[in-house]
């Protein structure tokens, strides 16, 4: 296997491993807490691009599927897609996926890697905020309340830090990729 492939995998699997990170610091408020997790889920789309953000996050997902302690708050289960946050899991999918094809398709760019992460965080809560009502029964304005609206300036930070993140790290894994292919 070519060395370029192994630092391929390795990132993925390093995105994977930020994403679990992400979810043990969070904070609790109400169904769905505040989480770290989409901060890595929108770089991994930014740094890997749309199939390899999305392998990331699938990584992650059968991790934490298995049982493995990634999910926020340290849970794991497959009981956790059929709770109140399984939506925002499902999302972070979508979100990375979509980030990824973004990023591939629109020269590097402040503005691209914004909208890309804008495209991103909005799929999250368009496939967590139904979810979200349909698992906890409650009302479209309930669900929007309480699964968005509390997280938005959050998001925001988090959103802004994936992409100041974003230019400085494509340099160094591009100095490894290359490093590897001579």
């Amino acid at each position: 296997m070519p060395l370029w492939m192994l630092h391929r995998m390795a990132h993925t699997s390093l995105m994977a491993a930020l994403i679990a990170v992400g979810a043990l610091i969070h904070l609790p408020m109400g169904p769905v807490p505040v989480v770290l997790q989409n901060l890595f889920v929108l770089l991994a789309g930014l740094l890997l691009g749309s199939r390899h953000g999305l392998t990331s996050v699938l990584l992650y997902m059968l991790i934490g599927a298995m049982g493995f302690p990634v999910f926020a708050g340290g849970k794991g289960g497959i009981a956790h897609f059929l709770g109140p946050t399984g939506g925002y899991l499902l999302g972070f999918a979508s979100a990375a996926f979509v980030t990824g094809l973004i990023s591939e398709r629109f020269p590097r760019s402040t503005v691209a890697d914004s909208c890309a992460v804008l495209a991103g965080s909005l799929l999250i809560y368009a496939v967590g905020i139904p979810w979200l009502k349909a698992v906890t029964q409650m009302t479209w304005i309930k669900a929007i309340t309480v699964g968005m609206l509390p997280f938005l300036p959050g998001d925001i930070i988090k959103a802004i830090a994936a992409v100041l993140l974003a230019r400085p790290a494509r340099l160094i894994l591009a100095r490894q990729i290359r490093g590897a292919a001579a």
